[in-house]
């Protein structure tokens, strides 16, 4: 609920995994938000980073804060001073995170996927741990801004934010399925490809910028894919991803049947209808590229269809700002009764 207390003092946020590029992001964003100061900056104990100067981490910070990066050490005691925090963490951090903050009435963006998915026989097999805490998937609201159930929102206090490849995938499919022009017989095919930092700031020699060449990877294992299927309401997809030698951004070409009837003139008026009121995306003439995305909180969705029957749709996206740092940043404007908006320069 948006109480007085928002309208006269901004509240505190924390940022957990503020090292990363996603961390990164979101601190670069809310410098510039009216209604909240961050005034922590947090990474774990073992962290090279501990004890630096955020902008010898980010360049384009400096002289925008003098914040520097502390270890969490105890997190119950970061969360006595804040009214939000950012988990920009690794998934079974989150997991273990999270209750120490909803414990101290604190409210939970998790940029993880941590709590993505309601059923938590799920998690060994696509994140690799088991969930210690299932009772808090029931709670969770999964924030996809433009299709979250907005009440259900404004209760919550632990939001988590969709994964990249699929904010890409569902704003592209959804208005669609909704509307009931695919032919689901055959699955979307969802062939993406995404820069190199969407496998985080840690140094792998995988990738490297010498090692990196275009190429499939995760083909029917990457997580992303259950991700996708249970928020299409249980749609079947293949799902393809490739990494690119780039730096961000995610590109989405997906092709699906139509259903009988269906025409450009129909799509045309579904996304129009599902998005003109979200400042967020953008539904284009032609096709989308990279470059109309990148450093830009937008996903821009174009399509074309065949006279044979198939639809083929480009969406684009950062995926550090629309597939991360700018997403939260939106969910969390919702949350507090905001435009959606607010704080955004663009």
């Amino acid at each position: 609920m948006h109480d007085d207390y928002y309208r006269y003092k901004k509240l505190r946020a924390a940022i957990v995994g503020a090292s990363g590029y996603a961390g990164t992001e979101l601190l670069r964003l809310l410098l510039d938000h009216p209604e909240v100061k961050v005034t922590a900056l947090y990474v774990s104990e073992q962290s090279v980073d501990a004890g630096k100067q955020i902008d010898e981490i980010d360049g384009r910070l400096c002289g925008r804060t003098d914040l520097k990066l502390q270890p969490l050490s105890d997190p119950e005691a970061a969360a006595e001073n804040i009214e939000i925090v950012f988990l920009a963490t690794e998934h079974e951090v989150s997991a273990r995170l999270a209750p120490v903050f909803l414990e101290k009435c604190v409210k939970v963006f998790d940029l993880s996927g941590a709590f993505r998915l309601a059923d938590p026989k799920l998690y060994p097999k696509h994140y690799g741990f088991e969930h210690a805490h299932p009772e808090l998937l029931e709670d969770a609201v999964y924030a996809l801004p433009e299709y979250v159930d907005e009440a259900r929102l404004r209760e919550a206090n632990l939001i988590s934010l969709p994964g990249c490849y699929p904010t890409a995938s569902q704003l592209a499919l959804r208005p669609l399925i909704d509307a009931g022009l695919l032919d689901l017989s055959m699955p979307p095919v969802i062939d993406a490809v995404s820069g190199v930092s969407g496998a985080g700031r840690k140094a792998k020699l995988s990738n490297a910028f010498c090692e990196v060449s275009l190429s499939a990877y995760g083909i029917f294992t990457h997580r992303h894919r259950p991700e996708i299927e249970e928020h299409l309401g249980g749609v079947p997809v293949i799902f393809n991803p490739h990494l690119g030698a780039f730096k961000r951004g995610i590109l989405a070409t997906i092709t699906a049947k139509l259903a009988p009837g269906a025409d450009e003139e129909a799509i045309e008026r579904v996304y129009e209808r599902a998005y003109t009121e979200h400042a967020f995306v953008r539904v284009r003439q032609g096709l989308p590229k990279l470059d109309d995305v990148v450093n830009q909180p937008y996903c821009d969705i174009g399509f074309k269809v065949s006279d044979t029957g198939y639809i083929v749709i480009v969406s684009a996206i950062d995926n550090l700002l629309k597939g991360a740092a700018s997403q939260a940043v939106q969910a969390m404007n919702m949350r507090l009764e905001l435009p959606e908006d607010t704080g955004f320069s663009v």
